[in-house]
Formats: C-alpha cells, sequence, structure tokens
C-alpha cells in the first residue's frame, strides 16, 4: 500500500486548503478514500441516529501534479484512511507562499500522512517543513461502510439563494431557535421558517429556480406529479445547516437542495472540479 502526491502550483495548492478547511469545519474525524483518479473525504455519521453525513468528491489530475498510489490489492486499488481533517487542513495553512508540497503515506512508528512544505528561503537551500499527521487504515471487511450515499427520491430540488445571504439569515435565527424548517416547492419559491412559543419568523426566497432532473433516471418520481405550489417541508438542525454555510470555502458555481419532506434534507454544491454533498436529517 503506497501513496504519495505533490503538488507545485500554488493556486492548486490554494483551492486545496480551502477545501481541507471546509471539510474541517463539518466533520472532525473522517475518512480519506484515495483511488486512481479521485480523492474523496466521508462521513458516514448514520443519518439514523440524526447525523449528518458528507460525501466530497475531487479529481486528483486537478490539483496534483504527481500522484501515485498503489492500493492494498490489485483488484482493490484503493485505501481507506482515518483522519481528523483540522489537521491537514493546518498543515496546508503553512504552505500558502509554498514552492511546493509532498503528501505521502508513512509508516514509521504508526500510520501517517506526512505533509511535507518546501518554503522558498533567501539562502540558496529551500526550507522544508514536516507536518506527520496520524491516520488509522481502515480495513477492507469496513469499505462498504463508506459507499456513496444514494440520492433519495425527493419531493422537490430547488437552487439555493446566494449563500451569503442564507448564511446571515440562518445566524441571525440561530439565536431564537435551535431548529430551522426548510420548505419549498417547484415554483422556485423557499422558505427558512423558526417556530417557537414565543416568536415566528420566516424568510422567503422567490424565483430561485428547479433543477432540471431527467426523469427517466428514476430519482424524479415523487416530484413530477407533485402541485407545483405546495411546499415540501423539513424541519432540521439549525447549526448544521450552519456548519455548511459557515464553512463554505468552495465559493460553488451551483448550490441546489433536495427535500425530502419530513425525512432528509440533501445540499449539493458544485465548483468546476469539486462536488460536495451534504445530508441532513429531519427532526420530527
Amino acid at each position: 500500500m503506497r501513496f504519495r502526491a505533490k503538488i507545485v502550483d500554488l493556486a492548486c495548492l490554494n483551492h486545496f486548503s480551502r477545501i481541507t478547511n471546509t471539510i474541517a469545519k463539518l466533520a472532525k474525524t473522517c475518512i480519506l478514500r484515495l483511488t486512481v483518479c479521485k480523492l474523496y473525504f466521508i462521513l458516514s455519521d448514520k443519518v439514523a441516529n440524526g447525523g449528518a453525513s458528507m460525501w466530497c468528491e475531487l479529481c486528483q489530475g486537478n490539483f496534483f501534479d504527481e500522484y501515485q498510489m498503489e492500493g492494498v490489492a490489485a483488484e482493490h486499488n484503493e485505501i481507506y484512511l482515518e483522519l481528523v481533517p483540522e489537521n491537514l487542513s493546518r498543515a496546508l495553512k503553512t504552505a500558502q507562499s509554498a514552492k511546493a508540497v509532498k503528501i505521502k503515506l508513512t509508516n514509521k512508528h504508526c500510520p501517517c500522512l506526512r505533509v511535507a512544505v518546501e518554503l522558498p528561503s533567501l539562502s540558496s537551500s529551500s526550507r522544508i517543513v514536516t507536518h506527520d499527521i496520524p491516520v488509522g487504515v481502515i480495513p477492507r471487511r469496513m469499505w462498504n461502510d463508506f459507499r456513496e450515499p444514494s440520492v433519495p427520491d425527493f419531493d422537490v430540488s430547488i437552487y439555493l439563494p446566494v449563500l451569503k445571504t442564507m448564511k446571515s439569515v440562518v445566524e441571525r435565527m440561530k439565536n431564537l431557535s435551535n431548529f430551522i424548517v426548510i420548505e419549498a416547492n417547484l415554483s422556485g419559491e423557499m422558505n427558512l421558517k423558526i417556530e417557537t412559543d414565543l416568536v415566528s419568523v420566516t424568510t422567503h426566497f422567490k424565483d430561485l429556480g428547479n433543477p432540471p432532473w431527467a426523469s427517466e433516471d428514476g430519482c424524479q418520481s415523487s416530484a413530477q406529479d407533485r402541485d407545483l405550489e405546495s411546499m415540501a417541508e423539513a424541519r432540521i438542525d439549525i447549526k448544521k445547516l450552519q456548519q455548511l454555510l459557515a464553512g463554505q470555502q468552495v465559493n460553488p458555481t451551483k448550490a441546489l437542495c433536495n427535500i425530502v419532506s419530513k425525512r432528509i434534507v440533501h445540499f449539493i454544491l458544485l465548483h468546476e472540479e469539486v462536488s460536495l454533498q451534504y445530508f441532513i436529517p429531519a427532526i420530527a
């Protein structure tokens, strides 16, 4: 099992650093899955137990100048590592003006991701700062726990408003309640609602647009026959939503949300070479 990679391009490095920073805001620990073409950051808190789950996918070719990996076996050419994303994010923060960053899987005393940051120096030799990030190697028999979550058969899919706007609304509402109701319809309208014994606050968004999901992929069945005006809604933990919005450094070109009434809210944030899915279960 071997893995080594190198980033030389500063723009790619900063972009990768922003992504790990976003992941660190969403998950205390996560799984880093390495394949020949892609990297995945996975958080699979069991949604049934009220935990959020996350699936973030990047093409390695868009970030790394060199990338080599050999998985556990020829027919299972993948590596699954458990790590604290905050540690990776912190290591990459030291690399903002680096000439290069090398990441390598090592096993001196325990398995580690070694992040070696080559910094420019005034003399001819460069300084290298090394961070060893402990990781756990996930055995093959447990890989199935970290498969891509299936997109639920949603009632409504809608584009999100500007995330900064949504974030400031949610931050103000967070002081009033622990829960927020997200509701939307197929006419491009979405409401964020707080209801407590003392106060009820609703923010309305309109003309957001609804994504044109192809009906033949089967995931649109429950939405096809819906009345365009009728709202699908889910009540979720406001902190989890705020975490998602506050951690956003990917600046998605597209952001949308699928609502399965009273069951789950599924967010999808897309940026040229990154896709982040985040699932927040509804609370009765």
